[in-house]
């Protein structure tokens, strides 16, 4: 455990690595977490000793779409250069791309705990998450466009570095990354992260809480009633 002294030193140096990384040409930058965790932003602010990381998406709620994260997390800052234009090409016949595959059972646990260990989330919820979203399907999308497993929007894979929502450990890796900022966001208060999974940090936080929303609402319980069903199978399970 860190003391008072050097956790401050070490939160000086993160603000000192933010602060001697000026803004991109391209106004996007790619930041390394110390826990090996990556994400690309459009800009950055210190707020505290947090940095306020804003992620992409559409010009009209960047301002909302947002994850803050102690200073002294941060291991790297990059530029992204601006992609040369693209190049003029000969129309080729489309490649269907690869069914993934639905894991099995154990392959699932797996997957769950290993993302559970990296993110230090009980991987039941990280499972009653799962089981709320998609129920287990691996090439589920909904209305508004969330994909796989843990229903994960293009803009939400995008940065927390899923290239494939469909497949089932990267969308779990991501979905669990998020869910692990959006706990750090709100002081690991469960159901507002979960809210927040549901509706968006930026409605969570224009109610200051659980949005009045019904199906926020229904999700948030859902998800811990789904939570606490797992915890009782295990106790009773143990007390045989």
């Amino acid at each position: 455990m860190h003391s008072g002294k050097s956790r401050l030193s070490l939160i000086h140096l993160g603000l000192a690595l933010v602060l001697a990384v000026g803004p991109s040409a391209s106004g996007m930058e790619h930041i390394t977490l110390k826990n090996g965790f990556e994400l690309d932003c459009v800009r950055r602010e210190i707020v505290g000793d947090k940095i306020r990381l804003y992620l992409p998406g559409n010009a009209s709620n960047t301002e909302k779409n947002y994850l803050e994260i102690p200073a002294d997390s941060v291991m790297n800052v990059e530029e992204i250069a601006d992609l040369p234009k693209p190049a003029v090409v000969v129309p080729q016949r489309p490649v269907a791309a690869p069914i993934s595959v639905a894991p099995t059972k154990e392959e699932m646990l797996q997957m769950l705990s290993s993302a559970g260990v990296a993110h230090n989330i009980d991987e039941d919820l990280l499972a009653s998450v799962v089981r709320a979203e998609s129920g287990g399907q691996v090439r589920a999308v909904s209305r508004t466009g969330a994909k796989g497993l843990m229903q994960l929007m293009p803009g939400t894979a995008n940065a927390m570095g899923v290239n494939d929502a469909f497949q089932p450990q990267q969308n779990i890796a991501g979905g669990s990354a998020y869910l692990d900022a959006l706990l750090t966001r709100y002081h690991d208060n469960v159901a507002l992260a979960l809210a927040a999974y549901n509706a968006g940090p930026g409605a969570v936080d224009k109610y200051h809480g659980i949005p009045p929303y019904r199906e926020t609402r229904e999700y948030v319980a859902r998800v811990i009633r789904e939570f606490n069903r797992r915890k009782q199978i295990a106790l009773m399970a143990q007390a045989r």
